[in-house]
């Protein structure tokens, strides 16, 4: 069915100049601004939510098809074998983003910013996920200080209560611009992410494992309720992971995020399995499980620094492609109505000579990618054609060498650790930002 049906022109016209037009923006705004410039009522018309599936030659075993550009380095070439069937007529037609979906991607927003959700849906885009620094920056932003004077002057709710009504009205702006799809795949796209509290994962916080556990079940099912296209974001902690059977019992839909190894993908899928089976029906049961690639890529560069320079730069995404096969395989041995995804996220890259488009491209071809804007914004200006590498390895030799240098365990405990870092102190820096809006408007 065509986007415009969706997003009609008129209202893609306003949305598109008055970003455009916006004077001395910055951050998001900006973003936001180059996105708008790159829609085309053209490419509104001609996107369809069903795009039909593309794909490259399957016996080319490059990671990063288009070899040498701006940022790679020369053992990309390597890989780069002649594709005569990624030059079709639809992918010369189409747009960048175009051909990331046209292999088989779901493209996901990583923001709920309503410009950015709006400008990227226009592009393509079938969801979004939300977290502290995103309602951090739009608060900074001052476009929200009406409903803030509100809800800390007029309801005079606390700074806690504040952040979490605010992050509800957000997210729920987002779902009503995702709900269409939701509607028209049956359930299966179209979901808006809501992160439950990173503070039960603060190491201050005095809660023992069993009364986070339930906390999370608790918040979980608050915040779920009477939502039909919001995935509720669970941490793939121990405390997150002891949440998921009951949570999926009671019906809610679910996104296991801050994953790193295969050891915690298959601890939380088999949680999540296991609560499905209390469900009366599972025609409703839908489940996404988000890979965090590049801060892998990171960690290695720091912590395994003997890793050769065929192997470096690559851990993160053949950790991602396993769990995407393992997931892909145990799905088909239990099958369901709505697909059981992983997310890959974490994608914009770290390394300023890495291309923008990195794990982009070296993961496209199937299940969701959530990016940030920026990212889909280099992506779209790139100027290149995408297609199906998400089952495409690197030679048997790097693979090894990233099996035998690599601490899958070590790994797993830095990055959770400060992954659960990332999590609590942005948090804690929002409601922060409330308690110094607050003394703000009480002057003014």
């Amino acid at each position: 069915m065509p986007l415009a049906r969706n997003l009609d022109q008129a209202t893609a016209k306003t949305v598109s100049l008055a970003m455009v037009n916006r004077p001395s923006l910055t951050g998001n705004a900006a973003i936001t601004v180059k996105i708008a410039r790159i829609i085309s009522f053209h490419f509104i018309d001609k996107i369809a939510l069903n795009t039909p599936f593309i794909s490259g030659d399957a016996n080319c075993r490059n990671v990063f098809p288009h070899g040498i550009g701006k940022g790679y380095d020369s053992r990309y070439q390597k890989w780069r074998m002649n594709d005569s069937t990624s030059s079709t007529k639809e992918q010369a037609m189409a747009s960048p983003l175009q051909s990331l979906i046209a292999s088989g991607t779901k493209l996901w927003l990583d923001s709920v910013d309503p410009d950015l959700v709006r400008a990227n849906r226009a592009l393509g885009a079938t969801g979004a996920t939300s977290n502290p620094i995103i309602i951090s920056d739009l608060i900074k932003s001052g476009r929200f200080d009406s409903q803030l004077d509100e809800l800390l002057t007029g309801r005079k709710l606390a700074d806690e209560d504040v952040a979490w009504q605010l992050t509800d009205e957000v997210v729920q702006d987002a779902q009503a611009v995702f709900l269409p799809v939701c509607e028209q795949t049956g359930g299966n796209d179209g979901y808006v992410s809501f992160e439950l509290d990173p503070l039960l994962e603060d190491p201050e916080c005095p809660l023992s494992h069993d009364q986070r556990v339930a906390r999370y079940i608790e918040l979980g099912k608050k915040w779920s309720a009477g939502h039909r296209n919001r995935m509720i974001k669970v941490p793939a902690t121990p405390a997150g992971i002891g949440a998921l059977e009951e949570l999926c019992a009671a019906g809610i839909t679910l996104n296991v995020t801050l994953i790193f190894s295969m050891r915690q993908y298959e601890a939380a899928r088999d949680a999540v399995w296991r609560g499905a089976q209390h469900r009366q029906s599972l025609d409703e049961f839908k489940s996404v499980y988000s890979i965090f690639v590049s801060r892998v890529d990171v960690y290695t560069e720091k912590k395994v620094p003997q890793l050769s320079s065929a192997a470096q730069g690559l851990v993160g995404i053949v950790g991602a492609k396993r769990m995407w096969q393992a997931n892909r395989e145990f799905w088909k041995e239990h099958p369901t109505r709505l697909q059981q995804e992983m997310i890959f996220a974490s994608t914009g890259t770290k390394k300023t000579t890495d291309p923008p488009w990195k794990y982009v491209e070296a993961l496209a071809g199937s299940d969701i990618q959530t990016n940030p804007p920026a990212t889909n914004a280099a992506v779209e200006a790139s100027g290149l054609t995408f297609r199906r590498t998400v089952d495409e390895m690197p030679p048997a030799a790097v693979l090894a060498e990233i099996d035998a240098k690599v601490d899958a365990r070590e790994l797993e405990k830095y990055l959770v650790d400060e992954g659960v870092a990332k999590f609590a102190d942005p948090q804690k820096s929002l409601l922060k930002l409330l308690r110094e809006k607050r003394k703000a408007l009480a002057t003014t």
